[in-house]
């Protein structure tokens, strides 16, 4: 799964504030414990002193190292025996087990150089922070509603309008939950208010949901965020623009509502040739029409979209003024 730095920065961060707020328990949990049965603290100071003192003894005085080691077992297990006892005397039950945060990789988040499923779960956390803003985090699959388009032909076509959508629903719902790195690109195109940009948020939640990095951007926003990289080039806005092509899935909103112009057009062939490259999947959804795009950009990001993406239909009405007007 490949997470934004920023993504893992900020997981890092988590992981690192919830191992120091672990190790300050544990250091108050023992305080209190010697100050209560002061015997404990006596018996873990000989445990840390027991074997370094042993084999110091036997290197100096030329002893039999096998017996000595024997009897330091002997006197340990003793030790952890009586300090057993004491805790489950005076304390709950794991009040004293010094447990990590992190039982596989100790708090650090890595197992050598893999990330460790702890570290893994923050970063799915944080994709799904970005996420927030798409109508205050609430598009599910299961409030989408398929009555709000007629059971009307749609023109030149012998499907219904409810038809075509409820197919467009079904191969939204299956990229989203048979989604992998090996998916295909999907061009959502059809009139504004048809549900293009719920049926996005609800791939970006459900994807980000299975653990992938997910960035999904109005194309506005997506092309200030490249203009300002390109121009203004401190670290955040590289990090900024390098999520757009490094992150497993980039969704991509309202393809031709974003300013038209010569940087544009760069911008826009570059992050698409660029994913293709690198068999990393989009999802572009956009109100124009074959012609429209065929007006406005250049012949090889055209031939990119045609050739290399999905068309997914989208037809009807507008069903929010429906939405709003209670329907």
């Amino acid at each position: 799964m490949a997470y934004s730095a920023e993504v893992i920065k900020k997981a890092r961060a988590r992981l690192a504030a919830a191992k120091a707020d672990r190790e300050s328990e544990n250091r108050q949990n023992q305080d209190r414990a010697y100050k209560l049965v002061p015997r404990l603290r006596e018996i873990d100071r000989e445990l840390s002193m027991t074997m370094a003192q042993t084999v110091q003894a036997v290197f100096a005085g030329g002893g039999d190292i096998h017996a000595a080691m024997a009897q330091v077992r002997e006197r340990n297990l003793a030790l952890q025996l009586e300090r057993q006892e004491l805790i489950a005397a005076n304390f709950e039950e794991g009040f004293l087990d010094d447990a990590p945060i992190c039982e596989t990789c100790g708090g650090t988040g890595y197992i050598g150089s893999n990330m460790c499923e702890c570290l893994a779960e923050l970063c799915r956390q944080e994709q799904k922070k970005e996420l927030t803003f798409l109508s205050a985090g609430q598009e599910r699959f299961d409030q989408f509603r398929l009555d709000l388009y007629p059971a009307v032909k749609v023109p030149k076509s012998d499907k219904t309008v409810r038809e075509v959508m409820e197919r467009t629903f079904q191969t939204c719902r299956r990229y989203a939950y048979s989604f992998s790195e090996k998916s295909r690109n999907l061009l959502f195109s059809g009139d504004t208010g048809l549900g293009k940009t719920f049926l996005s948020a609800c791939i970006a939640r459900t994807v980000a949901d299975s653990g992938y990095s997910v960035v999904y951007e109005s194309a506005g926003h997506l092309f200030s965020k490249l203009e300002a990289a390109k121009f203004y080039p401190n670290e955040e806005n590289r990090r900024e623009a390098a999520k757009y092509t490094a992150c497993d899935l980039l969704i991509i909103d309202d393809l031709g509502t974003e300013m038209p112009g010569q940087f544009v057009n760069a911008a826009l062939y570059s992050l698409i040739n660029d994913r293709l490259l690198a068999h990393k999947p989009m999802i572009i959804s956009t109100n124009l029409t074959n012609d429209d795009m065929i007006r406005r950009y250049p012949s090889q990001i055209v031939s990119r979209l045609r050739g290399s993406f999905e068309r997914v239909a989208f037809v009807g009405d507008d069903i929010r003024l429906k939405q709003n007007q209670g329907l």
